[in-house]
């Protein structure tokens, strides 16, 4: 993953509620995937092994993030381990359709989550984090953002 992708996904991850937070989790899923499907082409099995191993990690904490006062809680963590053994056959055969379907069924949950961020009015989930304001400063070909705040960059002092 780019620095760029890492920086985005921090910054992403300090502004974002309990929803949002998931829906990250879910994109940072989705950017290994995209990298394992490049690492099959190219036939870098290093490359592979590394990027199985995050979407392991990203499916671990969605597991661990599953709130068991909800219903829909016990076949998401159905979802979560059939994609988990899913992995297996991508790591051992380089199977891109395996990938696919694990693509298919995490884009599908990251997007009815992404339907529903709009209804969790609650702050975001790091308290003291710098507030980040785009466009207060731009470059000809650019976007560049301001951070304002104090500078304990979410530590409380």
């Amino acid at each position: 993953m780019t620095d760029e992708k890492k920086q985005e996904f921090t910054r992403r991850i300090s502004l974002a509620n309990t929803t949002d937070m998931v829906i990250v989790i879910y994109d940072i899923a989705l950017s290994y995937m995209d990298e394992a499907s490049q690492a099959i082409d190219a036939g870098d099995k290093n490359a592979l092994m590394r990027d199985i191993i995050q979407i392991r990690k990203t499916i671990n904490e969605l597991i661990g993030s599953l709130n068991y006062d909800y219903s829909p809680s016990g076949e998401l963590l159905q979802l979560y381990i059939y994609c988990s053994r899913r992995l297996v056959s991508v790591q051992t055969k380089g199977d891109k359709d395996a990938l696919r379907e694990i693509i298919s069924i995490i884009s599908r949950l990251r997007d009815a989550y992404a339907q529903i961020a709009d209804t969790n009015t609650s702050g975001p989930v790091m308290e003291n984090s710098q507030s980040v304001y785009a466009g207060l400063t731009y470059g000809r070909n650019d976007l560049n953002e301001d951070v304002l705040g104090s500078g304990n960059r979410g530590f409380l002092a």
